[in-house]
Parts: structure tokens; sequence; C-alpha cells
């Protein structure tokens, strides 16, 4: 029991750092885009840019996702696929049941899960306040 939970507290601290640095990194970008000149977009380069801090989102959840895989290619199932698919379904809380973990592993699922939903709720909320920031910017090329 004591090594399950070493290895689930390192998955945790790893994945934490991955949404971390994202995060860090599209703060960094956001910021960028608005001190060049938020003010003159149209709404639908803003649409667009949106869409690509989205698409950001999606590959860095994604990248958190496959550290787990690896981690349950390492020591759990015998194919990368198998792999990806038990640790999408379980991140993202869906859980079919249809593979699952050797018994001495089993937590890992629902530890994944837990920190899945931590994850994405950390994504959507950088996105909606990316979203209040590109309002407040077009908000202010109005009043001007």
């Amino acid at each position: 029991m004591i090594r399950q939970a070493l290895v689930a507290a390192i998955l945790v601290a790893l994945t934490l750092w991955f949404e971390c640095a994202g995060m860090a990194i599209l703060i960094h970008w956001v910021r960028g885009w608005i001190a060049r000149g938020a003010k003159g977009q149209t709404p639908w380069r803003s649409a667009v840019l949106m869409i690509r801090f989205t698409v950001f989102v999606i590959v860095l959840l994604l990248l958190q996702i496959l550290l787990w895989a690896g981690f349950y290619r390492w020591r759990c199932l015998p194919s990368w696929d198998s792999c990806f698919y038990f640790s999408a379904s379980a991140f993202s809380t869906v859980g079919y049941g249809d593979i699952v973990l050797p018994s001495a592993w089993r937590a890992m699922g629902p530890i994944e899960s837990v920190v899945g939903v931590v994850m994405c709720g950390m994504s959507v909320s950088a996105l909606f306040a990316i979203l209040i920031r590109l309002l407040e910017a077009e908000d202010d090329l109005l009043k001007q």
C-alpha cells in the first residue's frame, strides 16, 4: 500500500507540474498578445485566438493523460492503446470499466479521476479568465 501511495503522490505531483507549467506558458502568451495590441482585434480574430488557446489546453490535458498512461504501461497493462484508453476514461471520469487495473494498482484509477477533475477545472477556469480579458479589451476599444 505504501508503494502505491508513493507512486500516486509522484504522479499527482508531476501532473500538477505539467498543468502549472502549461498555465504559466498560456498566461505569458495571453499577456503578450494583450500587451501587443488586443485593441483593434475583430471578434473573428478573438474567436480564432480562443480556439488556439483551447487547443493548447486540450494538448496539455492529453500530455497529462499520457503521463498516467506511461505508468500504466510500465506497471499494469500490456499495450499502449489500452493504457491510453484506460487513462483517458479515468482522467475524464467516464470510467467505462471494460479495462481494469491489476488489484495491486486498482486505487490508481479513482486517484487519476480526482486529479483529472481538478486539472480540467483549472484549465476551464483559465480559459474563462482569458475570455474575460478579451472582452475587457474589446470594451476598452469601444469606449475609446
